[in-house]
């Protein structure tokens, strides 16, 4: 098989038009790896063979990368898509059925590639092109091995169910840098090799214990037929019949001699698979290609003597090589050393006449070593051959993949059901569920006829005329609307003139730019600078509102939204009237229901992406990857487009990447601030991981994955998006208010004490008693003592605060439920959960405090907060006060809007006399809300903390007093929860919680001292240290503040001359152990820190940071000895 080279007689534009009408020769593939692993160089190799960019160029034009800022920091930043043709030549036999004649057939393929970032703050970018293909090239630096973000691609192409092909890349540089022998490398390889498999092998085993305990729990749910007490070796054999079936999992794992383990070097060029070398020494050995293929890979030997390939159990003591080594590493590293170690001239030219290629005597004479070793090993082991050939045959088609990936899209909670269906052509649980919502039989029925007509259509690829149209969008790029295609003049795409026309277009484009804001806006009147930078950010006067205008309206046309979509069945058109279905859109629901969730828009324009052109399409089919354009007011993020109301959504990819820095920003003149609104939207909707939020302060503020995908932001705001100026506030890093289990032991800071902190002698409670309160502890009354209040606060146990933490979502989706025999078995499941969280926390003794009743805690509670969700508890303890608690608030909500007649069957909370005790709960529940989200340290959310309500006590009052006290009371009552909420808080000793990064890096052994000491600067834990077997770098696994963050990057590259690059994830929050009121008191302490030690107490540091920010009081002294004589010299 060799591949063909782009044909003379058709173009490429139109031979893909062909193509795509052909699922089974279409092949959809993304690029996976940790950053600098050789991505986006393995692309440009790619390209090259169908001669969108020079050979030569390979590897330094980095042609995906199309933005600046991707080409200043060598980085990929964004998923970048590109439409590739090969040609596969097999020998076949005649048609006339003699044995020994054959013939030449050349099939054509459509290899839609797509580029992904590799950097953890683009984590975001990766889960949309895997979304989009059937297949992965996963690289793997062979020097670095195993990093952070190849678990993670490794993850993402798992759970998407996307085949992947693995990559050993950078080979040469074992043999350059490392100066490794073949043996040595060959280890290396091998152990890279079992790395990733483990890696694989471990999601196996952890999607199968998931399985077995969903079949489990099915089996437990059957009742009386299910037998808790069988035994563990009955149950367990009657399991393994079950899942028999499923228990291969040697399919899942890399191995050379299956094909899908590619050996390269993007950057000289060259790839192979064993394969290939077993097709050149079978005909040498005299040995079936098919064997040799099997032994080539492995500990396996060649016994010279016996003329055997033999096993290493057979070796008895000889050192001989395997035979990877011998007959494929040992070549290479030959061609290595004569070239670029001894260049050896006579023995470069016997090795170019042994391999049999073509180099001319100039090339020979060059002094330039490595590029001849490059043309040597490019003609020898062409990349895009073995990795093409790869492609097309491991990954399977868009027919065959779509019916093994399309049912955990469209059926994520029945995925196995739904694949059963497929499988069977019976109906799916989806479509045999009842389906309630839908009003009348006859919409149930034309809905499931709708359904299957979709799932056979959707798993079979069908792009006929008669097949819904469902198409994906994975996210919304920007473009200028100039680099876009003309309308009415289609042009092919010539593979020798491509680059200097895509040149040519950025060359008249920014003329273009410069030749509008000239026209549009006299620089005489509004006083610019002609030497700034950036010609196409104004500064505009509050007297040129129509100038301002001219501007937006030019700004709102130059800048336009492109679609990144993959069309799963159907064929979509130019001109096309389809619905544009959002993540919460539920087809199950009425029209009533799912209105705000799906709308219809036109198809514009339909584009085959070839990386930074775009050339026009008039329809699309099934199976392809494409561009469209005239969903801008339609997408936000990621959509689902169809023609038909029964599909249900595939939007809403979920990251593991959660955005954290915060920077509010506005314009530097306000007269600006409609381009800023219009920059934020578009940003929010091209940006598939930033959020964008308008506060009640009215502040713009965007929260993005890190420092890095801030500034991309930044850049997107000012040069593209908004084109003005915008002044950014430093970035702000979240912090969480806890409790430790200590008391307090000194008097807080003036500055947050709370107003009216000695508790005046309670009218409404008993407080003769000598016993005192348990710390923690307080009475309130309002200002007008007609209500009384007795709060405890307690701190939660770690284990507990962290699954509350962790249950966020889950939290939410309970209190969203309508289904109330769901809704019970999800509340029930989770109150189960919650429970054994506390037995164990108080178990093992893990800051649980004593003398405290949790199970009447965890029974009485009315909510969680902050906003209903966090890891913060309101429980209600009183005998003498009733709150409707959390699991049986949602019953009330549906009770009320279903059962208008409440005079029978009414639960006990709703009788009048309860009712009148809990006429003012919602004001504590609002008090205890608002103090949760605002802390009284530094007015950060609070964590961990349970708020007990143990007592409540009203005045009683006359029939005139009533009306003021529901007039008044409700508003007191907040303001008394809240002053009592941070009363009680303040008792004990108060802790802040840090948002932290996980630091990864590699860094050679010379280098460690210093980024030990980056480290130290920053506040970084180093949790491992460990040397990489066979390499001089050691692999260092730390944690670090995200406040402490900012910049580390950029230092750590200064210290280590770029010999050290970090990767940061958001891991969490941490407890930083230090009360912020901690001050030196005794002899030792006082000598040694001074009276404030501000400088060792960061608690206090970062607390008094943030609230300078805010604005709120810090006791920071301007003048500290305003009386202390000055001495002055005379200079």
């Amino acid at each position: 098989m060799n591949p063909a080279v782009s044909s003379t007689n058709a173009t490429i534009s139109s031979r893909v038009a062909q193509l795509q009408t052909r699922p089974d020769c279409i092949r959809n593939i993304c690029i996976l790896a940790h950053v600098d692993h050789g991505k986006t160089t393995l692309s440009d190799g790619l390209l090259s063979s169908n001669g969108i960019i020079s050979s030569k160029l390979s590897g330094k034009v980095r042609y995906l990368d199309s933005r600046p800022d991707e080409q200043e920091r060598g980085i990929t930043m964004k998923s970048s898509g590109v439409s590739l043709l090969f040609n596969v030549m097999q020998r076949v036999k005649c048609p006339s059925g003699n044995a020994n004649e054959f013939e030449t057939k050349t099939n054509e393929y459509l290899i839609n590639l797509i580029d992904s970032p590799g950097h953890v703050d683009f984590s975001s970018e990766v889960s949309t092109a895997s979304r989009l293909c059937d297949g992965g090239l996963v690289l793997v630096d062979v020097v670095e091995g195993v990093c952070t973000q190849t678990h993670t691609v490794l993850r993402q192409a798992w759970t998407d169910k996307v085949k992947p092909i693995l990559v050993l890349n950078k080979i040469d540089r074992l043999i350059t840098e490392l100066k490794m022998t073949p043996s040595e490398a060959y280890t290396q390889l091998n152990q890279i090799l079992e790395q990733v498999n483990a890696v694989l092998g471990s999601f196996y085993s952890e999607a199968l214990m998931k399985d077995a305990t969903k079949k489990y729990e099915a089996k437990a749910a059957l009742g009386d037929n299910f037998d808790i007490d069988v035994g563990i070796d009955d149950a367990t054999c009657d399991t393994d019949q079950v899942d028999a079936p499923d228990m291969d999992d040697s399919d899942i794992y890399f191995s050379p001699e299956k094909g899908n383990v590619i050996f390269a070097s993007s950057l000289d060029g060259w790839a192979f698979r064993v394969s290939q070398f077993a097709q050149m020494y079978a005909a040498k050995l005299g040995v079936k290609e098919s064997m040799l293929n099997k032994v080539i890979w492995g500990d396996f030997y060649l016994d010279s003597k016996a003329k055997k390939v033999i096993g290493r159990k057979k070796l008895c003591g000889r050192l001989l090589k395997p035979l990877f080594v011998q007959f494929v590493l040992d070549n290479i590293w030959a061609v290595y050393h004569a070239v670029i170690i001894s260049h050896d001239r006579e023995k470069i030219e016997k090795i170019v006449k042994t391999i049999n290629v073509t180099i001319l005597p100039r090339d020979l004479r060059s002094k330039d070593l490595k590029a001849l070793a490059q043309n040597i090993m490019t003609q020898w082991l062409p990349l895009s051959k073995a990795v093409l050939l790869a492609v097309v045959q491991h990954i399977p088609s868009p027919a065959v993949a779509q019916a093994d990936r399309l049912p955990q899209i469209l059926y994520p909670d029945d995925a196995t059901s739904a694949a059963a269906h497929l499988q069977t052509d019976t109906p799916s649980s989806g479509l045999s569920t009842p389906i309630q919502k839908l009003t009348t039989s006859m919409e149930q029925l034309q809905f499931a006829t709708d359904r299957e007509v979709l799932d056979k259509a959707v798993y079979a690829c069908n792009a006929s005329t008669d097949a819904p149209v469902v198409v994906y969008i994975s996210k919304m790029f920007s473009v200028s609307r100039n680099s876009l295609p003309k309308l009415g003049k289609q042009s092919s795409i010539d593979p020798d003139t491509m680059l200097l026309r895509r040149q040519e277009i950025i060359r008249k484009s920014r003329a273009l730019d410069r030749e509008k804001a000239i026209a549009g806006i006299d620089d005489a009147s509004l006083g610019l600078n002609n030497t700034m930078d950036k010609p196409t950010i104004f500064q505009l006067n509050s007297s040129h509102a129509s100038s301002t205008n001219d501007s937006f309206s030019h700004l709102e046309n130059d800048e336009v939204l492109v679609g990144f979509a993959r069309i799963y069945s159907g064929t979509i058109r130019v001109g096309q009237t389809l619905n544009v279905l959002g993540p919460k859109y539920n087809p199950l629901f009425t029209d009533t229901n799912n209105s705000a969730y799906y709308s219809t828009a036109t198809v514009e324009r339909l584009f085959l992406m070839m990386g930074r052109d775009f050339e026009d399409l008039d329809c699309v089919p099934a199976g392809n990857v494409f561009g469209i354009l005239g969903l801008q007011d339609h997408v936000l993020k990621n959509a689902t487009v169809s023609s038909t109301l029964a599909c249900p959504s595939m939007a809403g990819v979920k990251t593991d990447i959660k955005p954290i820095v915060r920077v509010a920003l506005e314009p530097v003149d306000p007269t600006q601030m409609k381009q800023l609104v219009h920059g934020l939207d578009m940003l929010n909707r091209a940006d598939p991981c930033v959020e964008v939020i308008l506060e009640s302060t009215g502040e713009n503020v965007i929260v993005c994955a890190g420092e890095l995908h801030l500034e991309r932001c930044l850049r997107d705001l000012r040069e593209r998006f908004s084109r003005i100026q915008i002044q950014a506030s430093p970035p702000i890093v979240p912090f969480r208010e806890t409790l430790s289990i200590f008391p307090r032991i000194v008097q807080q800071s003036v500055s947050i004490q709370p107003e009216d902190t000695v508790q005046a002698p309670s009218t409404l409670f008993n407080t003769e008693s000598s016993m005192p309160l348990p710390i923690g502890t307080v009475m309130q009354e309002t200002k007008n003592k007609m209500c009384g209040l007795k709060l405890r606060a307690v701190p939660l146990p770690p284990i507990v605060r962290d699954f509350l933490a962790k249950s966020v979502g889950r939290v939410q989706i309970i209190d969203a439920m309508k289904d109330a025999q769901k809704r019970g078995e999800a509340l029930q499941e989770f109150e189960l959960e919650l429970k054994a969280s506390m037995d164990h926390a108080i178990k093992e003794g893990d800051g649980v405090v004593s003398k405290v009743d949790w199970n009447q805690i965890l029974q009485g509670i009315v909510c969680f907060g902050p906003k209903g969700i966090g890891s913060n508890i309101l429980s209600c303890t009183a005998q003498t006060y009733s709150m409707n608690k959390w699991n049986q608030t949602s019953f009330k909500k549906d009770y009320g809007e279903l059962k208008l007649d409440q005079t029978e069957s009414t639960p006990t909370e709703w009788t009048s006399k309860n009712a009148r005790t809990a006429e003012f709960e919602n004001s504590f529940v609002s008090g205890f809300q608002l103090s949760a989200a605002s802390g009284p340290l530094c007015a950060e959310p609070m964590s961990g903390v349970c708020f007990v309500i143990e007592d409540v006590q009203f005045m009683t009052a006359s029939e005139q007093d009533e009306v003021t006290r529901h007039a008044t009371l409700p508003g007191q009552i907040l303001a008394m929860m809240r002053q009592a909420m941070k009363q009680s808080f303040l008792q004990w000793s108060p802790r802040l919680m840090l948002a932290m990064y996980s630091c990864n890096l590699q860094t050679p052994t010379d280098i460690l001292g210093k980024v030990y000491g980056v480290l130290n600067r920053r506040h970084g834990r180093i949790l491992s240290e460990d040397l990489k077997e066979g390499t001089p770098f050691f692999e260092i696994m730390s944690d670090m503040p995200v406040v402490e963050s900012f910049g580390f990057t950029d230092e750590l590259r200064t210290r280590t001359s770029g010999a050290a690059s970090p990767q940061l994830m958001f891991t969490g929050f941490q407890v930083l152990d230090q009360d912020p009121f901690w001050v030196p008191t005794t002899d030792e302490e006082l000598e040694d820190l001074g009276e404030k030690a501000d400088r060792d107490n960061l608690a206090k540091k970062y607390m008094d940071a943030v609230r300078k920010r805010k604005g709120m009081f810090t006791e920071k002294k301007v003048v500290e000895h305003a009386e202390k004589q000055k001495t002055l010299k005379n200079k």
